[in-house]
Formats: C-alpha cells, structure tokens, sequence
C-alpha cells in the first residue's frame, strides 16, 4: 500500500490499527470509570435532597448569622 508516496507494509497497518484500538480502549474505560463515579454522586445528592438534608443544613446555616 502506498501512502503520500512511500510504501507501506500490510503488517505496519495492522499493528497501527491495533495500537489505535488499545489506546482508544483505555479512554473509553477511563470515560466509563468517570460516567459511574458521577451517577453514583449524583444518586447520593439525589437521596440526601430527599431526606432533606440541604434544608436542614440551610437551618442549621442561617441560625447562626
């Protein structure tokens, strides 16, 4: 395969796919690692504006002023 001129092996082409797709892997890990750790905070946030938590905190805040 000739690319700009130059030849290039088949087998170049295959190992720069597959460092491609393992670099590109590992962001999509780290994406997904991030997307949990947001969910799992924004579930808790969630659970204590249920409880009513930030009111109470609030309360306890402006008591004080």
């Amino acid at each position: 395969m000739e690319l700009f001129g130059y030849a290039i092996p088949l087998w170049a082409i295959f190992l720069l796919a597959i460092v491609i797709a393992i670099f590109a892997w590992k962001i999509i890990k780290f994406a997904v690692k991030i997307l949990i750790v947001l969910v799992v905070l924004f579930a808790i946030f969630m659970g204590l504006d249920y409880f009513h938590i930030f009111s109470w905190m609030q309360g306890i805040l402006s008591g004080f002023m």
